[in-house]
């Protein structure tokens, strides 16, 4: 829907996966939703294109159906440094995905068009007041509202929100080439300046995203540095335009003001390496959503800590291993040997292994480290 309505009982700032998702979410829970965006269907950003197992459980908690059509599955984890490689399957019975963003989002506009979302497309919000949202040529009352805005949220800044506590950048470029996947597995690369990320994105097309501290380095520089990638990508079709965005792990002092709450990328980011970005934002909407059923937000930041929380420590354990090839290598050494450790680490992951489980695996690869 195009017209801009009279008004709302939440509107959603911002109609990507995040935005949608919270959209969704309110929805279920009984509310009259709207959600504006400057941008039209579909939406892409430069990211991994990977769905961890915790990611699907959010999307079959919002009633999200993605077409098997725009999916490859993915049985587990591959990290890769110098020779060296070391793998492990996700828990039983636990698989992920990878699908195009532009096919996600999709299937989430989808489905909230068919809860009675409205959706207002090419529509940009030129500012915020008490319970109004603001365009150019009229405001619309709203309740709750919601910023979904991105990493350069608006809404957070109108809203006072921008207080750090905590951001280390990171750059991302991501481009699809026309090649036949080699594996059913997320792969992650490690190399000295960066580090690359490939999956499946169709039969005959595969994903790969790098990432480094230096916003020059782009995706075909970094390639070079991980020859067995770069052999398989020799002479490969790209599909896709390459595309840049900011990785980091990012905290916010606040994500609640009021009525106005921040989700998604808006409210802070986990580092892509994680592939958690996309499942973190789908519990915040679910989180949210809970909160606004009870007419009160002062739950949300807690609830938004809490989920972050994993996400972010596997995000600065996984970084240890960034610029440094003697760990790195050091490190897949043991995971091989003792593939019983990494298999823990990606129950972790994604959500199936306890923090006091985690700590004695943590003893287990120290020791072997130590060890090596």
């Amino acid at each position: 829907m195009n017209a801009l309505q009279n008004s709302a009982d939440v509107f959603v700032i911002g109609g990507g996966p995040a935005g949608l998702a919270a959209a969704i979410a309110a929805r279920q829970q009984g509310f009259r939703v709207v959600v504006a965006d400057g941008a039209a269907p579909p939406i892409d950003k430069a990211c991994g294109e990977a769905l961890m197992p915790d990611a699907i459980a959010a999307l079959e908690r919002l009633g999200v159906k993605v077409p098997a059509s725009d999916t490859c599955r993915l049985n587990g984890v591959r990290f890769l440094s110098s020779s060296l490689s070391a793998e492990a399957d996700f828990p039983s019975g636990l698989f992920g995905l990878s699908i195009r963003r532009t096919a996600l989002h999709r299937s989430l506009a989808e489905r909230a068009e068919s809860l009675g979302v409205d959706l207002l497309w090419k529509q940009v919000v030129t500012g915020i007041a008490k319970n109004r949202v603001c365009f150019v040529d009229r405001e619309v009352p709203a309740k709750w509202i919601i910023g979904a805005d991105g990493a350069n949220s608006r809404v957070r800044r109108w809203a006072n929100l921008d207080r750090l506590a905590h951001s280390r950048l990171r750059y991302a470029f991501r481009r699809h080439y026309r090649v036949e996947p080699w594996t059913d597995r997320l792969e992650v690369y490690w190399g000295k300046h960066s580090q690359a990320y490939a999956t499946a994105s169709g039969s005959d097309q595969v994903c790969v995203a790098v990432a480094s501290r230096n916003p020059q380095r782009r995706l075909e520089e970094s390639l070079r540095e991980f020859p067995e990638l770069y052999e398989r990508l020799r002479g490969a079709e790209a599909v896709s335009a390459e595309r840049g965005a900011i990785s980091a792990n990012r905290r916010l002092k606040r994500v609640h003001r009021g009525n106005i709450a921040l989700i998604g990328d808006a409210s802070g980011t986990v580092d892509a390496i994680t592939g958690e970005g996309i499942d973190l934002s789908f519990c915040q909407a679910i989180e949210l959503a809970k909160c606004l059923r009870r007419s009160d937000l002062a739950h949300y930041p807690a609830a938004h800590r809490r989920l972050s929380v994993r996400p972010l420590f596997m995000a600065r354990l996984m970084l240890l291993q960034a610029g440094r090839p003697a760990f790195q290598r050091r490190t897949l050494r043991v995971l091989r040997r003792r593939p019983e450790i990494f298999r823990r680490l990606l129950a972790f992951h994604v959500g199936k292994l306890s923090p006091v489980d985690l700590a004695l695996n943590g003893l287990n690869l120290g020791w072997g480290l130590l060890t090596a």
